[in-house]
């Protein structure tokens, strides 16, 4: 009986020495990602768009770590993603019967400022891949440089449509699918200008 006694006894403790050895695991587990989500939520106090930053970037968090460079990058690929978009449903847009004539010159010129865009967001990308390198200063001039350019194109394909007598819900479908890609995008390029 003492033996089951001793046995229960030595059970009840290793579960003991388990359950504390879980926590501790749980916790240091969870502390990484609580020092990301914070280190988002510092970075994006730089940003054009805080809020949107920080809403837009979280879910990153597990790979981003603390690491400004990773934060960049997913900055970017969230402006990529949305400047494609916005690129496909302006597309759809010039598609639509009707349109007049300076109406469909307008729409195609925002399509090949998209197109620029997400052209030149992975140019951004790329230099931001290099910073590592001997030539760190110029890829970071480089970086600056292409994210600035994509939001000119990105305003001049909102420009296109001021001023016009253009129709308004065409206007407004255009307007709200490049919006979103604008802050994006200035998101980015701030969070670049704040990496040194």
């Amino acid at each position: 009986m003492e033996v089951f006694a001793s046995n229960k006894l030595s059970i009840k403790q290793i579960f003991s020495v388990l359950t504390i050895l879980l926590f501790i695991s749980l916790a240091q587990s969870a502390s990484p990602l609580k020092a990301s989500k914070t280190f988002i939520t510092k970075s994006c106090t730089n940003a054009t768009y805080p809020p949107l930053c920080v809403k837009t970037l979280i879910p990153y968090a597990p790979k981003v770590g603390t690491k400004p460079l990773k934060l960049c990058n997913a900055a970017l690929t969230e402006a990529i993603l949305a400047a494609s978009n916005a690129s496909a449903a302006v597309s759809k847009i010039a598609k639509q019967n009707g349109l007049a004539r300076y109406e469909a010159k307008a729409i195609k010129d925002c399509i090949e400022d998209m197109k620029d865009t997400v052209y030149e967001l992975k140019l951004t990308l790329n230099a931001i891949g290099h910073l590592n390198d001997p030539d760190k200063e110029l890829q970071w001039d480089n970086a600056k440089t292409w994210a600035s350019a994509a939001i000119t194109d990105i305003e001049s394909c909102m420009d296109g449509f001021s001023g016009r007598k253009v129709n308004p819900i065409v206007k407004k479908k255009i307007r709200s699918s490049i919006t979103g890609v604008q802050k994006l995008t200035s998101n980015a390029l701030s969070l670049v200008n704040h990496l040194y």
